[in-house]
């Protein structure tokens, strides 16, 4: 934690008093501001952010599960300033231009299988709601229009447009906006740690989870779903790898059933788990994978949904249409961003990077099950959740009342102010998600550490 006077802004509180008074902050508590200053930041390097006050932290969330290449990288400003000289803008509709083609062909031939049909959007949000129409309007035009619901997991978070929202499995960040769209239904996660059968085997208990998809399609009926969508780890609850065999057996299931695969991969491509794309290390093949996040390390807005050739066919013939679109999907500034980072992370081989270290950074992080509110470690590549528990014996968790006093009251706050930026979460069990930049090594990771030690050995005194 440093204070360096070329990070401070010369107006520091108007700022912080502009925020609270005209901006309407995302998944923010307002009230929380009533009487502290709205944290502003200002500047990246790095791993590293600096707030207007000059104070630097680690960015332990890679902005939000973004920031692959770390913050301040001239090659990705270079090339969307070139792009901007070039052409600004021109949208996709009847129309290409350079740069998106050109990413379209380098993520079809990065992608697994088939996947050779890019479709262009702005956020992972809107490439999930893009994924989901694309697969009611094929099943129609393959002739099974009753193929319209899609599964997906509890606690998994999938956007906030009205049909990604739908699909999402968490209660609380759908109860104000319902009645939402229908046909959407939820199977269980792979969180091993709570696991509700087969607590020891972790392979039979990936089985059984698997086949709770099969359960869903059977009694709804095969005629009448579209789609399985499924993150390769999942976020919400704290990053849930998937047991060996489960994704197996879900693409056993989805072409029994003749039910579409998507991966949704909005955080784990691009790096995150050490691969270009997710579905590469955990063995599976998608029918679709929607991504965004990483493609421009969060540089510019983009995301993509990449569908397979046979998704594609009956949109190449006769006055087939997929109506569909948006006014910034495939702008040319974010493609050429997206292409500049993607250069950069392969000149300094992140993937190979974030694979070499993972063992150290796991290591690391269970360091801090020696503490008595730690009850477990997991995630894979540069993606960890750390579950918080009132009892490690026995696995209790926060009461609401715990949860509103530790986690939002105390712990949220008093990691930030260490000058660790990650999220701390209760949207299932209590968490603490640490998503760092794909660049970090060693020291990163013993600073996370040390800053996680002292602030949880604080927040197991409250409770």
């Amino acid at each position: 934690m440093t204070t360096t006077a070329d990070h401070v802004s010369a107006d520091a509180p108007g700022l912080a008093r502009a925020a609270r008074e005209n901006l309407w902050m995302h998944f923010t508590r307002h009230s929380a501001y009533a009487e502290t200053d709205v944290p502003v930041i200002v500047r990246g390097e790095g791993a590293y952010i600096w707030d207007a006050r000059g104070k630097r932290y680690l960015d332990g969330l890679a902005g939000l599960f973004a920031v692959q290449v770390g913050h301040g990288r001239e090659e990705l400003a270079d090339a969307a300033a070139r792009q901007t000289k070039q052409l600004a803008y021109f949208p996709l509709w009847g129309h290409a231009h350079p740069a998106a083609i050109e990413l379209a062909s380098r993520l079809a031939s990065a992608a697994p299988g088939d996947l050779n049909r890019v479709f262009f959007t702005v956020s992972g949000g809107e490439s999930v709601e893009t994924a989901w129409k694309l697969a009611k309007q094929y099943f129609k035009l393959a002739g099974k229009p009753g193929k319209h619901k899609v599964i997906s997991r509890a606690l998994a978070y999938h956007g906030t447009s009205q049909g990604a929202l739908s699909i999402t499995g968490i209660p609380g960040a759908k109860a104000d906006f319902e009645p939402l769209v229908p046909s959407t239904l939820r199977v269980p996660n792979t969180n091993f740690y709570r696991a509700p059968e087969h607590a020891d085997d972790y392979v039979a208990y990936g089985r059984w989870a698997a086949d709770q998809i099969e359960q869903a399609i059977e009694f709804e009926g095969a005629d009448t779903v579209a789609a399985v969508f499924l993150e390769p780890v999942q976020n919400t609850g704290g990053c849930f790898v998937p047991p060996p065999g489960y994704f197996e057996r879900v693409r056993e299931i989805c072409d029994k059933h003749d039910v579409l695969l998507v991966s949704d991969e909005v955080i784990c491509a691009f790096g995150r788990v050490g691969y270009d794309f997710a579905a590469k290390r955990y063995g599976y093949q998608p029918d679709i994978i929607t991504t965004a996040k990483g493609l421009t390390s969060g540089y510019a807005p983009l995301g993509a949904v990449l569908a397979s050739e046979r998704l594609m066919e009956p949109f190449t013939r006769g006055e087939t249409t997929f109506m569909h679109g948006s006014t910034y999907g495939g702008h040319p500034v974010s493609c050429a961003v997206a292409l500049a980072n993607l250069d950069l992370i392969e000149r300094e081989d992140l993937y190979g990077h974030v694979l070499a270290r993972e063992s150290a950074f796991r290591s690391t992080l269970d360091k801090l099950t020696d503490l008595p509110i730690v009850g477990d470690v997991r995630g894979a590549g540069f993606f960890y959740g750390i579950e918080l528990v009132k009892d490690k014996a026995t696995k209790e968790t926060f009461s609401a009342a715990e949860s509103e006093r530790v986690l939002r009251g105390f712990l949220s706050e008093a990691l930030f102010e260490a000058g660790l930026y990650c999220r701390a979460d209760d949207r299932a069990e209590p968490v603490v998600q640490l998503s760092p930049p794909l660049i970090c090594d060693q020291a990163q990771f013993d600073e996370m550490e040390q800053i996680l030690r002292d602030t949880l050995a604080r927040a197991w005194k409250m409770l």
